[in-house]
């Protein structure tokens, strides 16, 4: 690990071309024997490891626990310490990398619950190890990251799934069978909501602030320079929370800084747009443009309208979907019947004949108005439903399938990067035309400077 630490005013970071690709093939050039990984047999259970294990992470660790939870990872030890007394066989680290060294012949499976900055870090070094691995959304903190997470998920054949647990559910099959069965007529515009980062009235986490200045001691439960892994050293310090009062980076509020977070999208685009993508089939977008409350180096904008463009696909027109944020909503649906809402979080597809309307989390859809929903009904069950999203995470490390594994990266990645490309354009605030083959923006070079990202020595991917 390094301890380098970068004090004074620094410069914003510029990474050129050259440099990007160069330190892409660096990565590539890393060899290692291409191995279908099975984890025992059906009758065994799983020996797992935790990273991140407060909040979320502690979530998915109870989702596996009919498994072994045999060591746990934390760099806060006070968020932690919970799910370290639940599991108090499991042994403790503070560094993840230690943790895997140390443990590799012990465990088959780890399960990623800290910050999106330390995704890809943690991810790419358990798969090189042959290790399975369940992360959380949005699965990647950049562009570079994501391709290069659902890359290595190929080569080294483990199961792989990130959590957006929805995708599992009922719901999202329920979409994808409407829309299949012509229920809505064709489709051409899809609107996808949230409520986060907050509103004047429920604030999530802060947006729209700038690095606060000076710093607080680092409590004894938090080994600070480990926290930031990958990212530039910064001093811990207290910003406004949105709520009057103040808040720490950790834990929770760190998803509003670029250098920790995707924002919004990142927490609740793989939720809310996941109907989209399964259902309509798309892929990478050939455009995107964002309206935004404005946008500085530190911290996300307040709210942000984003507006992607994707193109046709087989029997299916082409797609324009567009995604509010922050409090912001589309226009009422005009089939929309009189008293109902759209809610916080939510999804709504327009077709031709009528609309397909949902809440968050791919949650179970309508056909709006009404009237045309009685008309219409339910769609045939073409689609096999899952055992759990985590289940069929267990299930498929066991067989090692992959494939059976729903929302593993060869579907989670390819899902991830088009949803960041809506944060380059909030980023540059320009229009961002996207060659996903090249991973460029043909109209917009200084795009380069975040599709990947600076890495402290030690943590690189």
């Amino acid at each position: 690990m390094s301890d380098q630490k970068e004090t004074g005013k620094q410069k914003k970071l510029r990474i050129s071309r050259r440099q990007f690709m160069g330190a892409a093939a660096a990565v590539a050039a890393f060899t290692y024997v291409p191995k279908r990984v099975v984890a025992g047999t059906a009758g065994n259970k799983l020996n797992i490891a935790g990273i991140g294990v407060g909040g979320r992470g502690a979530s998915d660790l109870k989702g596996v626990e009919s498994e072994n939870i045999v060591a746990l990872c934390d760099a806060d030890l006070n968020r932690a310490k919970d799910t370290i007394k639940k599991y108090s066989s499991a042994k403790v680290y503070r560094d993840f990398r230690k943790m895997l060294e140390k443990e590799a012949r012990n465990i088959d499976a780890v399960v990623i619950g800290a910050p999106d900055h330390i995704h890809a870090p943690a991810a790419i070094m358990a798969m090189k190890m042959g290790k399975h691995v369940y992360c959380e959304k949005p699965m990647a903190h950049t562009i570079y990251e994501a391709r290069r997470m659902t890359e290595v998920a190929k080569e080294t054949g483990v199961v792989t799934q990130m959590g957006n647990q929805g995708h599992a559910g009922d719901g999202l099959r329920l979409y994808k069978e409407y829309i299949q069965d012509g229920a809505i007529g064709e489709i051409k515009e899809v609107h996808v909501w949230s409520d986060r980062a907050g509103t004047a009235e429920r604030p999530w986490w802060p947006q729209g602030i700038g690095r606060p200045k000076g710093s607080i001691p680092v409590p004894e439960t938090l080994d600070w320079d480990l926290w930031l892994g990958p990212a530039r050293w910064r001093p811990y310090a207290k910003f406004p929370n949105g709520r009057g009062g103040e808040a720490t980076y950790c834990p929770f509020n760190w998803r509003g800084w670029w250098d920790f977070g995707c924002g919004a999208i990142g927490d609740m685009a793989v939720h809310n747009a996941d109907p989209a993508f399964f259902a309509l089939d798309l892929d990478a977008p050939t455009a995107v443009e964002a309206e935004t409350s404005g946008v500085n180096d530190e911290t996300l904008p307040i709210w942000n309208i984003i507006r992607f463009e994707f193109p046709a696909k087989g029997n299916r027109p082409a797609i324009k979907m567009t995604w509010y944020d922050g409090g912001k909503l589309p226009p009422r649906p005009r089939d929309l019947d009189e008293g109902l809402k759209l809610g916080g979080n939510g999804i709504l597809f327009v077709g031709e004949k009528s609309s397909l309307m949902g809440g968050g989390h791919a949650g179970t859809p309508r056909i709006i108005p009404e009237a045309k929903r009685k008309e219409y009904g339910r769609p045939p069950k073409t689609l096999p439903r899952s055992p759990g999203h985590h289940q069929e995470w267990i299930d498929a490390c066991k067989a090692g399938k992959p494939e059976d594994a729903k929302s593993g990266f060869w579907y989670a990645g390819p899902f991830v990067e088009a949803l960041l490309v809506g944060n380059l354009a909030v980023r540059l605030q320009q229009r961002v035309e996207w060659d996903s083959k090249t991973m460029r923006s043909p109209n917009c070079p200084e795009a380069d400077n975040y599709i990947t990202k600076f890495y402290r020595v030690g943590w690189s991917v």
